[in-house]
Order: C-alpha cells, then sequence, then structure tokens
C-alpha cells in the first residue's frame, strides 16, 4: 500500500520545475535535435561540394598537360618537355603536380618532394593505372586529395600525371560554416524557446485560472469568472467556454433551490388542507356519514391536485434531458381536427378553427397536443359562456400555433411572470399551480422555438408557439387502377 501511494505522487523535481519549465525542456531538446541536424547535413553538404570542386580543379590538369604535350615542338622528348611544363605552369599555392614516365626519373613542381614519397603515390609511380584514380592521402599528419591521371603516347600508357591539393583549406572552410552555423542556431534555439515561453504561459496561465475556479466551484463558489474574452483563438474559446459553463451551473443550481422552494410551497398547501379536515374529522368522529364523506372527497380532492402537480414538475423536469422531444411526421391538418375536438368538449365557448395547411410538420405530436391544451385550458379559464375560443396555424418560416380566446386578458405588468413556474396571470382567484405556460415553454424550446404573448385587458389574449420545424408536403396519394 505505502508503494502504490509514493508511486500515485508526483516526484519533488517534477513539483519543482512545474509544467512550463518542463514543456520548455522538451521543447528545447526537440528543437535543438532538428537544429543539430541541420547543421550536421549543412556542414555535410558544403564538405562534398568543396571536395567536388577541388577534384574538378585537380582532374582538369591532366587535359592541360595532354594538349601541351601534343603541341609541343618536334624532336622534343616528353621528359624534357614535362620538365619545362612544371617549371613554367602555374599552380594554386596548395597544388601540386608530379610526373612519372617508364624508366624515368620522378619530375615534380615545386613543393612535391614529400608528395613522390607517399606510398600511394609511388605505386602510380610505379605501375601507372589505366583510367584516372581519386584518393586522399595523409602527408606530414596532414590531408591532401590526389588524382593520378595516365598519361598516353602511341596508344599506350607511358606514365602517369599526380595532381594533389591539401585538404587544410577544406577543415578551414567547413569550421567556419560550423561556427557560423552553430551561432545561427543558437540564436534560432533561444528564439523558438523565448516564443515557446510565451505561448506557454499564456496558455498554461489561462490552465491554472480554469484549475483554481474548478476548486473554488467544488468547495461550492460558484461566483468566480476567469473573463478572458479578449483572444478569439482555443484558449479564449476555452475561457469562455468554462465562463459559460459555471454561469449555467450557478444558474442552474439557483433555478434548483428556487424548484424546491416552490414546490415546497405548492406541496404544503394541499397536505395542510387534508391533513387539518382528517384531524377535524379524527375529533368529531366518525358518527355523521355525510360529514365522513364530505371530508374524504374534499381530501381526494387535495391529493388529485397534488398528483396533477407532480405529474406537471415532473414533465418539467423531464424537458431538461436531451430526448425529451421525439420527432415524428405529423399531418397537421388531422392533428389540429382531433385537437379541436378534444377541445371544445370542455366549455360552452365559440370554438373556432381556422383553415389549417395541408402539411406535414415534424414534431413531437404527444408534447405538443399537451402543450396546445394547456393553453386551450387557459383560454377555458380566462372566459365565459359565449366569449370565442380560436385555434389557428401557419406555415411560413417555421410552424406557428395559436390559441386566441376573447377573455378577460392578462395585466401588462403580469404578462412577463406567467410563463415562470407557479406565477398565474389571472386575477380572478381561481385555483391553479401556475405551470400550464411553464410546461409550454419547456416544449417549444425543446423543440428549438418559443412563445409569444400578446394580450390585452379586457379584450382577451393570444399565445403562439413558433417551432423551427419543417413543413412538408404531403405524399401523394394513388387512386386504385391508376397509373402508377
Amino acid at each position: 500500500m505505502t508503494r502504490r501511494r509514493q508511486g500515485g505522487r508526483s516526484s519533488p523535481a517534477r513539483r519543482r520545475l512545474g509544467s512550463t519549465s518542463r514543456l520548455l525542456a522538451v521543447h528545447g531538446v526537440a528543437v535543438a535535435l532538428v537544429l543539430g541536424v541541420v547543421l550536421a547535413g549543412v556542414i555535410r553538404d558544403f564538405s562534398a561540394h568543396y571536395q567536388r570542386t577541388l577534384t574538378t580543379d585537380l582532374a582538369e590538369e591532366a587535359p592541360e598537360y595532354g594538349q601541351a604535350a601534343s603541341a609541343r615542338p618536334a624532336g622534343q622528348s616528353l621528359e624534357a618537355f614535362s620538365r619545362s611544363y612544371l617549371q613554367t605552369h602555374l599552380l594554386p599555392s596548395d597544388h601540386v603536380l608530379v610526373v612519372g614516365l617508364a624508366r624515368q626519373p620522378a619530375l615534380g613542381s615545386s613543393g612535391s618532394a614529400a608528395l613522390a614519397t607517399s606510398p600511394v603515390v609511388a605505386g602510380w609511380l610505379a605501375h601507372p593505372p589505366r583510367r584516372t584514380v581519386e584518393r586522399v592521402i595523409t602527408l606530414r599528419h596532414a590531408s591532401e586529395l590526389a588524382l593520378a591521371s595516365p598519361i598516353a603516347a602511341g596508344g599506350k600508357v607511358v606514365g602517369v600525371l599526380v595532381s594533389a591539393a591539401n585538404l587544410q583549406g577544406l577543415r578551414s572552410q567547413v569550421g567556419q560554416v560550423a561556427l557560423v552555423g552553430g551561432m545561427e542556431a543558437a540564436v534560432a534555439l533561444l528564439i523558438a524557446m523565448g516564443s515557446a515561453f510565451l505561448l506557454l504561459r499564456r496558455v498554461l496561465r489561462t490552465v491554472a485560472a480554469v484549475t483554481d475556479a474548478a476548486m473554488q466551484a467544488g468547495r461550492g463558489d460558484l461566483e468566480r469568472r476567469l473573463g478572458e474574452g479578449g483572444a478569439d483563438d482555443e484558449v479564449g474559446r476555452l475561457a469562455r467556454a468554462f465562463d459559460v459553463m459555471l454561469t449555467r451551473i450557478s444558474d442552474g443550481i439557483q433555478a434548483q433551490r428556487r424548484l424546491l422552494a416552490d414546490v415546497s410551497h405548492q406541496l404544503r398547501t394541499p397536505l395542510t388542507v387534508a391533513s387539518g379536515h382528517l384531524e377535524v374529522l379524527k375529533r368529531v368522529g366518525s358518527s355523521d356519514p355525510d360529514e365522513v364523506s364530505e371530508t374524504v372527497s374534499l381530501v381526494l380532492d387535495e391529493l388529485r391536485q397534488t398528483a396533477a402537480l407532480v405529474d406537471r414538475l415532473l414533465l418539467l423536469g423531464h424537458a431538461l434531458e436531451p430526448d425529451f422531444i421525439e420527432v415524428d411526421r405529423v399531418d397537421l391538418r388531422a392533428f389540429l381536427g382531433d385537437l379541436f375536438d378534444a377541445a371544445r368538449v370542455l366549455a360552452d365557448r365559440r370554438w373556432s378553427l381556422r383553415p389549417v395547411p395541408d402539411v406535414v410538420a415534424l414534431v413531437d405530436l404527444a408534447k405538443l397536443r399537451g402543450a396546445l391544451l394547456n393553453l386551450v385550458d387557459n383560454a377555458v379559464r380566462a372566459t365565459g359562456q359565449g366569449d370565442v375560443i380560436e385555434l389557428s396555424a401557419r406555415c411560413g418560416a417555421g410552424l406557428f400555433l395559436a390559441v386566441h380566446d376573447s377573455g378577460s386578458g392578462i395585466a401588462p405588468e403580469a404578462q412577463a411572470a406567467v410563463f415562470e413556474r407557479f406565477r398565474s396571470g389571472r386575477a380572478d382567484g381561481q385555483r391553479g399551480a401556475g405551470l400550464g405556460l411553464a410546461i409550454v415553454k419547456a416544449v417549444a424550446e425543446a423543440h428549438g422555438g418559443q412563445v409569444h404573448l400578446e394580450s390585452t385587458p379586457g379584450q382577451g389574449t393570444t399565445v403562439t408557439i413558433s417551432l423551427p420545424a419543417d413543413c412538408l408536403e404531403p405524399p401523394a396519394i394513388t387512386e386504385p387502377g391508376g397509373p402508377e
């Protein structure tokens, strides 16, 4: 157990370094490796190019010697020509030539004495190669590039021309390239580390702020906000999304607290009434059957009211779930026709159904039917015998369903609160839970829509549910025996 606990903790070194230092170190190592590989490639390519250029320069000596030998005066021996050529031919300071002819001592330009002593060059002088050969040889702890080219006369190889150049210049040039490249790589590394540090500091500062705010939220403090909405990048969006999440959590908790307080208040009344009547019945006894029946009826009525309240609260709770709405294809004419038939038996009113467009809507039939029946029930309660209740529907940029009544209307100061839970816009003192319009609003918003209320005291009320539902043309009906 001790080992497991120790293994789950971060090491002291990791805690001291912190995320910024660790990420910066990893970034620095990665950049340094990349720059090192690039610098090594540059040095390798430079060395290869330098050596190819040097080889080309040395290789040009053999054609120049051959052309001069072909143009020598008649009767001049090749040895005499070679001696004169080596004395008069101009060479770069680090280049030397050695001419070896068959059965003749080797001839060389100024500074070529050491080259002739090389075992490799001695082998070429003794046995001239048939084609140009290139080798890197070591003379007096110094490297030289040597090329051996055959000297031909009369179709035969009669000697060898050895041209050589000191590679010390190559090493010097490579050293300078490495120094300059290393300095540039160091500057690039510093710039990369500095930019990475600034970026990591900003990102991890936001992450640290999110962590602190989350820890405070875990302790119950939901008031802190990051407020970093300036940058429109991933970090800024993270901060804004976290603030929005905290706001929604805070609002949800506040709404939950208000709901619990409202529910406890609403349930207390029917339970108190039922309990009070049962206690009265218990004190006076059950000898009077009429009184017992009246008490039982009253208690049952209160329990029915309580059950209806609980059902509506459960529906509001389900409205917060992502699968609350189950969309299906609904024939709008048939749907409103059935709803109208069910509604006009509720009360003696002047019922009216305006022409309904012949379309198919994508909605949740059961939830939308319940919401419209809530509107109809409110219209019935707000009207009297002879008043008008009208249902209408239209399709345009969405689906619009409305219930209009010619009742008493709602006072302007109460209209803003009628969609809240346990709030009622009626001033007639009728009993109600105040959940009907809250359910209508929840159903509309679950469909992605809204609810609009227009009311004038004494002239009536119109409540419209606007949904972004697609209105489709109904499928064509093929008559029996008709064309397919």
